[in-house]
């Protein structure tokens, strides 16, 4: 998860889309495991990031767990997409 939170957080390497579909593939167990940060990251690059419904379907799930948990990131991101 670590090395998954530092490309996303790299200048020069986070907007790279494939590095950030490749830290998608990292946060996506320790999301399922319950894990808030990989919860609220991965929802926001799913939401950001997917051109298809259903994935931003399921990033908004990801982001209202991690909100619901106290995420400051989530609650931000979500008062954002949902106005």
């Amino acid at each position: 998860m670590k090395v998954a939170l530092w490309l996303l957080d790299s200048p020069r390497l986070g907007h790279n889309t494939n590095v950030k579909h490749f830290a998608g593939r990292l946060l996506k167990q320790p999301a399922r495991e319950g894990v808030v940060a990989a919860q609220s990251r991965l929802g926001q690059l799913m939401c950001r990031e997917c051109g298809n419904a259903r994935d931003r379907r399921i990033g908004h799930d990801l982001l209202r767990l991690a909100a619901r948990a106290g995420d400051r990131r989530a609650q931000r991101e979500l008062g954002q997409v949902e106005d």
